[in-house]
């Protein structure tokens, strides 16, 4: 596929540009995710792994049609995002609870596999990009990075909630710090860009997982808000912020000629 060109130097990406619109979204989204995932598995009473072959093939489907789409469209991007972390959601829960690797077990394997998969899509196509996806091999490892990521922020959010003993208040502040750790490095640019997005775009999951958690959970104070009124409001919430705060083609330099 040849990518979308905007002028003679740029090229448009099919991922949007990495604003604080973007980060406000996200972290919406993954809220989303881990409600919905739980809404799906526990209260329609389908269980993890049922409810994971049905959310993992939705994500599936959005995701190559993501993938064959020729530009950016925010929606469909987003609406695969949500995808992923309600899969990822019942995914994690599988892995951790039915099969019985715990949290600490959980958190290490999916770490493992979000690292491989950075460092395969490395060794493939010589760069990780956090930006420039414009072809369709860089935005396959793209979506396989966020599946692994996904999956992994629910089972680090349950280890910092359950495990560390932290409630969901506590997680939510460490990471918070966390993720402010990130930007403090960002904008002294100590290290690379890409490596620092992919940092927060892993943080912001189980971000989203404790609050979704203690949204719709009566364990470690949780508020126990009934699950499809959590995922409505929501939804409306995220549609409302994309809104306000307009999600555009990130874009980028093309390579110069040798």
């Amino acid at each position: 596929m040849t990518p979308r060109i905007q002028d003679d130097s740029e090229i448009l990406s099919k991922v949007p540009a990495a604003t604080a619109g973007f980060w406000i979204v996200k972290i919406l989204a993954t809220t989303l995710g881990e409600v919905g995932g739980n809404l799906v598995s526990m209260d329609m009473g389908l269980g993890y792994l049922t409810a994971t072959v049905i959310l993992a093939s939705v994500f599936v489907s959005l995701a190559a049609i993501q993938i064959l789409a020729r530009r950016f469209h925010s929606s469909l991007y987003w609406l695969t995002i949500v995808a992923s972390t309600t899969a990822g959601t019942t995914l994690a829960d599988y892995a951790t609870r039915s099969i019985g690797l715990g949290y600490t077990g959980g958190s290490i394997l999916l770490l493992s596999l979000v690292i491989a998969s950075l460092l395969t899509w490395r060794f493939a196509l010589g760069r990780i990009s956090a930006d420039q996806i414009a072809d369709r091999r860089t935005e396959l490892f793209y979506w396989i990075t966020i599946t692994f990521s996904q999956t992994l922020g629910t089972a680090l959010g349950d280890w910092f909630a359950d495990t560390a003993g932290l409630g969901y208040w506590g997680s939510a502040m460490v990471i918070s710090a966390m993720l402010l750790v990130v930007l403090g490095l960002q904008l002294r640019r100590a290290v690379s860009g890409v490596w620092l997005f992919w940092a927060a775009f892993v943080l912001t999951r189980p971000l989203g997982a404790v609050l979704g958690n203690f949204l719709d959970k009566p364990d470690h104070g949780g508020l126990d808000i009934d699950r499809p009124l959590i995922v409505s409001a929501l939804s409306i919430l995220m549609i409302l912020t994309m809104i306000v705060l307009p999600q555009r083609a990130g874009h980028h330099k093309l390579a110069e000629p040798a």
